[in-house]
């Protein structure tokens, strides 16, 4: 069974798009195409990281048809307001690679925590890879997940006391151990 091919909007044959506009009310609405194009672009082909020097000029960032290509100011500007958004944060302190959250990290945390419940893991440990390369996952949303973004999401997942990370000495030797919901006795 072979992926579909993603169907880029109109927009994205539209020269000005190419071009971070002058005009605020526009550049807004700019953002907004852009934002949705890069989550939903992303997300069809499990792409979680983008650099904003890529060398290579993707199909995202780029319409050869018209010839047309985005700035590195504009891809950043995009990533900017990405990150303003709650869908995306920096990996690095140079600002040039962004982590892409088409789901935020508390939904991707409530994801990973209906899989544990689904596939009956709670009060059982599984390793982060696991998590996004076991059997269970294959062909769901975790499947491929990045490995920053289960970690940010099992932080939340600790912090209302239904799982716990253990860290080994290598990323091999990450587990995290779910727990049930405690039920509220009166």
């Amino acid at each position: 069974m072979s992926k579909k091919e993603f169907a880029f909007p109109d927009f994205h044959d539209y020269p000005p798009y190419f071009t971070l506009q002058p005009v605020d009310v526009t550049k807004d609405e700019q953002c907004r195409s852009w934002g949705n194009l890069i989550l939903s672009y992303c997300k069809h082909n499990k792409i979680f990281s983008l650099h904003v020097n890529d060398s290579e000029d993707t199909e995202l960032f780029s319409n050869h048809k018209i010839d047309r290509k985005l700035s590195l100011e504009a891809k950043r500007y995009f990533f900017n307001w990405l990150i303003e958004q709650g869908n995306g944060t920096w990996r690095d302190p140079a600002r040039n690679h962004l982590l892409v959250l088409w789901k935020t990290i508390p939904q991707w945390a409530n994801t990973i925590l209906g899989w544990a419940e689904q596939y009956g893991r709670e009060e059982s440990v599984v390793t982060v890879d696991e998590i996004s390369h076991g059997d269970e996952t294959s062909g769901t949303e975790l499947e491929r997940l990045d490995r920053e973004i289960i970690i940010r999401a099992v932080a939340i997942l600790e912090s209302k006391g239904r799982a716990k990370l253990f860290r080994g000495t290598s990323q091999d030797d990450e587990g995290v151990k779910f727990f049930k919901q405690q039920s509220q006795s009166a």
